[in-house]
């Protein structure tokens, strides 16, 4: 067991935030962003590699403040109605190494107040890749079976993410697994509360969801022509 990365304080911290989303605000408790929230989480995906590495070599965690693990906590307002300057979660996603953004395939671990979840799978992949794992659900049933059907990945996962409302052109609309082919994204999670998160066992926790989502992960990651 681990020494707890995190505090209550982080929650705390966002929730303030989330009322008090401007620059002003921010600035002037910026130095409790840096103790309860980036320094933290950094250190979270510092510690978090050798477990990581345990499920797959393939992944990445990056402890870089910029570029690496975790999501600035900056919100891109270019094109959005919304302009708050600030997100109100705190989150990391070790992707695969041949990713270069949030929808490569990854492992995430998302913090905010009342919702703390481990999310895992590949989330709105462009257009070719998910052509790839249609393709490969459709031609190999037996194996997506064993992968994302079993009754232990089932009962501690929640299956979300969008999907068509018609069967995608070129697949059989009668497959055994059509509403998996409909899917646009392929992610599962695992809830936590914010008493999980701030305990000592939370990087273990964290792991063994990692760990247990390794057949979906291999599947996904596989479907796109990357090693596992």
């Amino acid at each position: 067991m681990t020494q707890a990365h995190f505090t209550p304080e982080i929650f705390q911290f966002l929730l303030e935030l989330r009322t008090n989303n401007n620059r002003e605000w921010f600035q002037a408790n910026k130095g409790r962003y840096d103790r309860h929230v980036k320094e933290p989480i950094l250190q979270f995906i510092q510690d978090f590699e050798p477990s990581l590495h345990s499920v797959s070599t393939s992944f990445v965690a990056d402890a870089r403040a910029n570029g690496g693990s975790m999501f600035r906590i900056y919100r891109d307002v270019r094109f959005s109605k919304d302009k708050s300057p600030y997100k109100t979660q705190a989150a990391a996603h070790f992707r695969h190494e041949a990713g270069k953004s949030a929808h490569a395939p990854g492992f995430y671990l998302h913090l905010a107040p009342g919702e703390v979840f481990a999310g895992v799978g590949i989330w709105h992949p462009d257009s070719p890749s998910l052509t790839k794992i249609r393709n490969a659900i459709a031609s190999n049933p037996g194996k997506w079976e064993r992968a994302a059907k079993a009754p232990d990945f089932l009962s501690e996962f929640s299956i979300g993410g969008e999907s068509l409302k018609r069967p995608p052109k070129g697949f059989d609309p009668d497959h055994e697994y059509i509403e998996d082919l409909k899917r646009k994204d392929h992610i599962a999670s695992v809830e936590f509360d914010e008493g999980d998160a701030v305990s000592p066992g939370f990087l273990d926790d964290f792991a063994d969801v990692c760990r247990q989502a390794s057949p979906y992960m291999e599947f996904l990651t596989t479907s796109l022509g990357l090693p596992y």
